[in-house]
């Protein structure tokens, strides 16, 4: 502890603030890593959500079923492909409820069968 008590605070200060920088550089490449991850993954359920739902439709078209049973797995296929394209344009929150939403009404569709 000799010397002046203010000599080492000038590089600390630069090294901590040069550290913050990169940080905040690391944070917004880690945030678009992320959204990157949440778009594919909300337009890659989506697809496969709205084949399932597609396959299901023509699966119960096929066997002596109720109308209203392909109509829902249809309907709900198409509400899951909304969500696959609001996905990919980044609205996963959106994409999400939608997906849900797609599922029930398939779920509903399975209920009448």
């Amino acid at each position: 502890m000799s010397g002046r008590p203010d000599s080492d605070t000038e590089p600390e200060t630069a090294d901590s603030e040069a550290a913050d920088a990169q940080d905040a550089a690391g944070d917004a490449a880690e945030d678009e890593g992320a959204a990157r991850r949440a778009r594919w993954t909300a337009a890659a359920t989506g697809a496969a959500l709205t084949l399932a739902g597609l396959a299901a439709a023509v699966l119960r078209l096929t066997r002596p079923a109720p109308a209203l049973v392909p109509a829902a797995y249809a309907s709900g296929a198409a509400v899951c492909a909304a969500a696959a394209v609001l996905g990919s344009r980044g609205r996963t929150r959106r994409a999400l409820w939608l997906l849900i939403a797609g599922v029930m009404v398939m779920a509903l569709g399975d209920q009448f069968d």
